[in-house]
């Protein structure tokens, strides 16, 4: 086990990519570029796309897999070959938001079976501090017959992918690792410093690095939290929430955060997992809980503004069409995961309003199986009101002439910009954002 690095450089070891979403599929590229890699992920659709150099989430060029030395497969077996093995799964949250471990459990379980004495197991899925040591690794044990510490070594390094990002990539951020002892963090160590140019961290703890992980999205969410709170009551006063912060940021020391809808696979869950694991140590978060309130508020406070503004304007509710554009979680990407665009809509939909939808990068058979509406090919001409939710690039060069001749009676109708990038561009329009 002394020497898992060195065999891996050699080309006398393979590592396994458990898991090839945002994730798991640059991992396995960037390592492929240096070391044997096999990229097991449980759909055979997506592992066939990646055989053919496409990549499934649309984040990477076909260019990207050129050049690396990986087997993508569906075959849990075929992970058998392998001897470090990275684990990269989704760990979401149920209907209750509690924290969904089952993806995390098969996964497990799956690696656990195949698992060989001197092997390596790295978890990057984003977890509750503890939860590698007492959920993951009595699984490996149970499914392996193997001892952690002395057959196979466990190690933690939280994924920092950001979705949609060209600037801060995997290899240009710092990568957190730990590993159950100071052999397995060497190892590990040096095993991410192949890919990673920025450089490692060795947090001194399995816990510490998945503490540090779910807190910076937990602070991400707070803060956002405060600005939504803030533009909530500025919105009361009648004054624009992006004139104050334009004016507050003037100060070196002012946190440049934005109000809008806190959605997705990070920042809308995490804070979900360490608030469930305080709940363990018989505490319960206050200020989490609260920032988690109004971030999971803001999708249908939008709507009902956008609603009482129609009825000023003397529409009959019943019989008003809106256009919401962009249905993703973030700007510039395909993933449609928790989505809070979506509670934007189903709010409007509950006032009787007809709402239609378009987005250049979402996938509309997936957003009809995840959310039961369908997406529009092309705006029409008739709306009383247009949405602009998600901020994708094709957007940012509309102007107020586009909005126009999507709205019916020569224009006459209501702009709602979510995240104000069109603030100083709208002069004739009825227009609102957070």
């Amino acid at each position: 086990m002394h020497n898992i690095y060195k065999k891996l450089i050699k080309k006398d070891a393979v590592l396994s990519v458990v898991g090839l979403g945002y994730v798991g599929l640059p991992i396995a590229l960037e390592f492929a570029k240096k070391i044997k890699v096999v990229g097991f992920d449980i759909r055979e659709d997506r592992v066939e796309m990646m055989r053919r150099h496409k990549d499934p989430n649309r984040e990477l060029p076909d260019e990207a897999f050129k050049g690396c030395d990986i087997t993508f497969t569906s075959n849990p077996e075929d992970l058998q070959q392998a001897h470090f093995h990275v684990v990269g799964v989704p760990t979401p949250i149920d209907d209750h938001n509690l924290p969904d471990l089952r993806p995390l459990i098969a996964a497990s379980k799956s690696v656990g079976r195949i698992l060989k004495k001197g092997d390596y197991v790295v978890y990057e899925s984003t977890v509750y501090p503890g939860c590698t040591e007492e959920d993951c690794i009595p699984i490996l044990e149970a499914e392996s017959g193997l001892k952690a510490g002395t057959d196979f070594k466990v190690g933690f390094s939280p994924e920092r992918i950001n979705p949609g990002d060209k600037v801060n990539t995997l290899a240009t951020i710092t990568k957190v690792v730990s590993g159950s002892d100071e052999d397995a963090l060497d190892n590990i160590a040096k095993t991410y410093e192949l890919i990673i140019t920025a450089g490692v961290h060795r947090a001194p703890t399995i816990q510490v690095a998945e503490a540090a992980k779910i807190i910076e999205n937990t602070q991400r969410d707070v803060n956002i939290a405060l600005m939504n709170e803030l533009s909530i009551i500025f919105n009361r006063m009648g004054i624009n929430t992006y004139d104050v912060l334009k004016a507050a940021r003037t100060k070196w020391n002012f946190l440049n955060f934005y109000p809008g809808l806190v959605g997705g696979h990070c920042i809308g869950v995490d804070p979900y997992y360490l608030v469930y694991k305080a709940k363990e140590y018989r505490y319960h978060p206050q200020v989490i809980n609260s920032g988690r309130f109004v971030n999971d508020s803001m999708g249908f406070y939008a709507a009902k503004q956008l609603v009482k503004k129609l009825i000023a304007a003397d529409k009959n509710i019943l019989r008003t069409k809106v256009l919401v554009m962009g249905v993703t979680f973030k700007e510039n990407v395909s993933d449609i995961r928790n989505s809070k665009v979506s509670d934007l809509i189903s709010e409007l939909q509950s006032y009787g309003v007809t709402v239609e939808v378009v987005d250049p990068y979402a996938d509309a058979e997936e957003v009809l199986k995840e959310y039961g509406f369908k997406l529009t090919a092309q705006p029409a001409t008739d709306y009383d009101a247009v949405v602009v939710a998600v901020n994708h690039e094709p957007y940012l060069s509309l102007k107020e002439a586009d909005f126009k001749a999507m709205l019916k009676d020569n224009g006459d109708g209501i702009l709602v910009d979510i995240k104000g990038i069109y603030r100083s561009k709208i002069n004739e329009l009825k227009y609102w954002s957070l």
